[in-house]
């Protein structure tokens, strides 16, 4: 019964006829500022901020002479692999099922993509997320799924690619959704190109998470006990032999355990992000017999901390580390890449300039140049000619040019914390006594940095200041500002976002009269409270995706595999759910509140919207309800996002127009 349930029809993925797909991806032999976008004619809308950028997920392959990437189809994004070089060589696109959407693309050797995807489907009448994988050859088109005859949810965790050119992998996967035997992943060794496949390690009691080094042996394995809230690293040396418990971790005391990124060859030693003594996650050189640091490896500037990494293609070598909080960019490593990053850095010192993906050697790379206020473009460039190539403009109907600008501020919480945001204006209009709109991000355990946001954009364009605060409890500043937040969702958390609006309006940057709050997921939850805590605060919310009860929410946990520990982190968030539900303080609410939710989203149930509209109006409240039957969470579809903007935009002008009507 489950294989009908689990099973992602392969017969229903097609190859995509679109011969004029990459028409505008022809290289020309231009410099990035050498060619201007298309000047922008009318004032953008709606349609053209929500507009999916025109590629997603960019991948050079291995030899630097491929790209694969999520290519926008007339608002769909469709997966394709293409020569960047010969013309004549046929180019692959491939359309997903519908209702699955793409989450990771890697190349395995030059000719072949591996392809990581999610659906949602029915498992004891509820509506779980599948994962499972398929492989692509770019040469032929070939499609091949990859443990589809697996019945367990997850059958996409992938352990190691080959590096020798064959399309080998290793991977684990579940077979069951019913803890026994088959629920523990076990490990395969498949090839990408025919589904061939071999086991490799046979599933172990309470072990979901497996670890290979550069070799393709699998030297770790994380266990967890929800009973007792206990995490236990297992290791075994690189000439295999048995595994061993070298490290314990107690959830309840909030205990972090020792997990590898990189095993250094030849060693008992790995690479591991930790926190150092100030609580901000550095990269250290590891002895996983004895678990203890050899050597800091990296520490990111003061007040800051790593937040990703990144690894050579081989899975041998730190090539760089990427940082944020005081300050945020890229620490590169490896002296070739820190050299280009500096020179293309000077060459275009007013925008931003990252290395996206790279090939096998490290000379070709693919490059984003941007902006906070511009969506900007994808260009190849090759270090061994010096040549540097636009491959794409992201989002042609806007253009390469500044937008709206942005930038990070930071003010004082009333206790005396300080908070950072980022704060975007409108650029045809003095950043005096606008009306404002207050952004708060999702999570909570999330950061809004200094990136292209088009939801602050397009709102900004519209006349409003737009405010972005990184209330305590978020993260990018360190496990101690994070912990901040522990008993204070609703409470002190709330009053970060408030005391944001004060600090803009005592700049003389926002009319305080004139101030709304719009945010999604659990910014969708602070824009509820918002008006219910302080409900002479604000003219009217939008909550996209929000949380209205947090009972609700965090009693569905109660079923996942790590449920006890996930109620565990809620409740030390706040002592009382039900106190700071915005479901049960709508008679306090006195501004209008525009819901926003899509059927398909599997974070934030569509009941939680659907519930706060429905004891809403029988208040006798003012309140609006889109619901989205296709949407999911991220609105990952271009038709959504455009709906989403438009209903903002049109809710704002009704309730706190950014040009109000002459007095008569």
């Amino acid at each position: 019964m489950l294989r009908k349930y689990l099973s992602l029809a392969a017969a229903t993925i097609s190859i995509v006829s679109a011969s004029a797909l990459f028409a505008q991806t022809a290289l020309p032999p231009a410099a990035p500022t050498a060619a201007p976008a298309a000047a922008v004619t009318a004032k953008p809308g709606a349609a053209d901020y929500g507009r999916l950028p025109f590629i997603a997920k960019p991948r050079i392959s291995p030899d630097g002479l491929s790209l694969a990437g999520l290519i926008n189809i007339q608002g769909e994004q469709v997966i394709a692999m293409r020569s960047l070089f010969k013309s004549d060589e046929k180019p692959v696109y491939v359309r997903t099922p519908e209702g699955t959407q793409v989450t990771w693309l890697r190349w395995v050797g030059d000719n072949n993509l591996l392809v990581g995807l999610y659906a949602l489907r029915p498992v004891e009448g509820e509506r779980w997320p599948i994962l499972r994988m398929v492989g692509i050859d770019r040469t032929t088109g070939k499609i091949t799924t990859i443990m589809w005859d697996r019945l367990g949810q997850n059958a996409a965790d992938v352990l190691w690619t080959a590096t020798d050119g064959t399309p080998n992998i290793l991977m684990a996967a579940q077979n069951s959704v019913y803890i026994g035997e088959d629920f523990w992943p076990e490990v395969w060794r498949v090839n990408i190109a025919t589904g061939k496949r071999s086991s490799v390690l046979k599933g172990r009691t309470d072990v979901m998470d497996w670890f290979a080094d550069s070799d393709g042996n699998i030297r770790t394995g994380v266990s967890y006990d929800d009973d007792h809230r206990k995490f236990k690293l297992f290791y075994r040396d690189p000439g295999a032999g048995s595994f061993k418990a070298v490290d314990t971790a107690d959830a309840r005391q909030q205990e972090a355990l020792t997990q590898p990124f990189l095993f250094i060859p030849g060693t008992t030693h790995a690479m591991t992000l930790q926190d150092n003594d100030q609580g901000l996650t550095a990269i250290y050189e590891t002895d996983l017999l004895t678990q203890q640091n050899v050597r800091t490896v990296y520490s990111a500037p003061a007040g800051s901390e790593v937040d990703n990494v990144w690894i050579a293609r081989d899975g041998k070598t730190l090539l760089g580390a990427s940082y944020s909080g005081a300050t945020s960019g890229t620490m590169w490593l490896d002296p070739a890449l820190a050299e280009v990053q500096s020179a293309i850095d000077k060459s275009v010192p007013d925008r931003r300039v990252r290395i996206v993906s790279m090939s096998d050697d490290r000379t070709r790379l693919l490059i984003i140049i941007d902006r906070a206020d511009t969506p900007g473009a994808l260009y190849y460039f090759d270090i061994t000619s010096g040549k540097m190539q636009r491959i794409a403009v992201q989002n042609d109907k806007l253009g390469t040019k500044p937008l709206n600008p942005a930038k990070l501020i930071r003010y004082k919480a009333r206790d005396g914390l300080e908070i950072e945001a980022v704060l975007t204006l409108p650029r045809d209009r003095p950043a005096k006594a606008l009306p404002i709109v207050m952004l708060p991000h999702g999570g909570p355990w999330a950061q809004d940095t200094l990136d292209y946001d088009y939801w602050a954009q397009f709102i900004a364009s519209r006349g409003y200041a737009v405010l972005q605060p990184n209330f305590r409890g978020s993260t990018g500043y360190g496990t101690p500002f994070m912990r901040k937040g522990e008993g204070q969702l609703g409470l002190a958390m709330q009053d970060d976002i408030s005391d944001g609006l004060a600090w803009a309006a005592k700049e003389g940057i926002a009319d305080p009269k004139r101030a709304c709050i719009v945010g999604a997921s659990y910014g969708g939850y602070a824009a509820m409270w918002g008006i219910a805590k302080d409900p002479d605060l604000y003219r009217c919310a939008v909550s996209i995706a929000g949380v209205a009860n947090l009972r609700r929410e965090v009693n569905d946990f109660g079923s996942a595999i790590m449920g006890g520990k996930y109620r565990d982190d809620w409740k030390r968030m706040t002592p009382d759910f039900a106190t700071v539900s915005p479901i049960n303080a709508i008679s306090r609410i006195k501004a209008p509140l525009l819901l926003i939710h899509g059927k398909k989203d599997i974070t934030v149930d569509y009941v939680q919207s659907e519930s706060m509209f429905n004891k809403m109006r029988g208040a006798g409240k003012t309140v609006e309800l889109v619901p989205m039957p296709l949407a999911d969470h991220h609105f990952t579809r271009e038709a959504d996002r455009i709906l989403l903007l438009s209903s903002i935009e049109t809710f704002l002008a009704r309730h706190n127009p950014a040009d109000p009507p002459p007095a008569k």
